[in-house]
């Protein structure tokens, strides 16, 4: 049985893979921040965080993991 993968977890997986830097979807970042996925898009937007387009799609993105790790460092 194929097991269902979401498709911003394979695209974050794929960039991963490709490059030096770590990023996180949206929903993890929220969920380390303590967000839902809708508070979280809000607070990038706010706090004006490096979006990581994803290619094809113009409302997803990526967030580098090290922009959360100092907001989490800071908090």
């Amino acid at each position: 049985m194929v097991e269902f993968e979401d498709w911003n977890l394979k695209v974050k997986k794929t960039f991963n893979a490709t490059s030096n830097e770590v990023v996180l979807t949206v929903t993890e970042a929220g969920s380390l921040l303590g967000y839902s996925k809708d508070q979280m898009k809000s607070y990038v937007d706010k706090s004006t965080l490096t979006k990581v387009p994803i290619m094809r799609s113009v409302h997803r993105y990526l967030l580098l993991k090290s922009e959360i790790d100092e907001i989490l460092k800071n908090s």
